[in-house]
């Protein structure tokens, strides 16, 4: 499971996993839109448009796509060189690259990477319900559940340790690609990236991993969050064996010093 890396299905929309989706998404009448959180200048997008009393969330989200997405998407959403087509890449897959900051993007990359979400929470809505009124089709974003966390941790074992570790921290991958790490994830992300599989990740569809397991994976990844120490000096919380390593290499170092040292003394 590969939350994250690059790949031409991906939303070209600027750049964490740290927001968290709110559940099911409204399509009523939306309020005032705030200001879209600051970025660093070379990330900062299109200002975004303001909403009058009475817009409606499609009308905003009409505004606010045309000025931080149609440059590479098209007016419609039917893409470009910059940016693929969007008309059926459905709710789950833009909420991801939306809340986790990957969208939208100052210069087209290879691999988006996650970053701080350059729309408020209102404004992401309003973005994810004008891109589904394009197409309509596409994957739904999911509702996510307290699964069992034993399931879960054998799941995550077989389809996820491979690339993002077995605790959840990350690990590079050929051609220059990342797996990022799942810690501080926010559960909807998690379950969004299982159902889309952005970049490098294969798409976990219902088939494949039921609604029930993906909740069971979800609940062990927010555990993993919630379970950093794993005892010992840290070292960037990899656990006890890179642990027990550098513990063996630098006690045997000290022994050798130490030999070295009652040698020279010796008669």
């Amino acid at each position: 499971m590969v939350i994250g890396a690059a790949a031409a299905t991906q939303l070209p929309l600027a750049s964490s996993y740290g927001s968290s989706p709110a559940g099911a998404r409204p399509v009523a009448v939306a309020t005032p839109s705030p200001t879209p959180a600051q970025q660093p200048p070379e990330q900062q997008p299109a200002a975004s448009p303001t909403s009058t009393p009475g817009t409606t969330m499609l009308q905003r989200g009409s505004r606010l796509y045309g000025a931080g997405c149609a440059g590479c998407h098209g007016q419609r959403g039917e893409g470009s060189a910059q940016g693929p087509d969007l008309r059926d890449v459905g709710t789950a897959s833009t909420d991801f690259q939306l809340s986790t900051g990957r969208m939208p993007l100052s210069r087209v990359v290879q691999q988006p990477q996650p970053g701080h979400p350059a729309y408020e929470r209102s404004d992401i809505d309003a973005l994810v319900a004008y891109v589904a009124s394009l197409g309509g089709g596409g994957t739904p974003i999911p509702t996510v559940a307290v699964g069992d966390i034993r399931s879960g941790r054998e799941l995550y074992i077989a389809n996820c340790a491979a690339c993002h570790s077995s605790s959840g921290v990350g690990a590079a991958l050929p051609a220059g690609h990342v797996a990022p790490s799942l810690l501080d994830t926010a559960p909807t992300q998690v379950a969004e990236a299982a159902r889309v599989g952005p970049g490098l990740m294969p798409p976990f569809s219902s088939s494949v991993l039921s609604d029930q397991q993906l909740d069971a994976v979800v609940t062990y990844v927010q555990s993993l969050s919630a379970n950093q120490d794993h005892g010992g000096w840290p070292l960037g919380a990899v656990g006890p064996v890179t642990e027990g390593f550098i513990g063996w290499v630098v006690g045997l170092g000290a022994l050798v010093v130490v030999i070295r040292l009652l040698g020279k003394k010796a008669p």
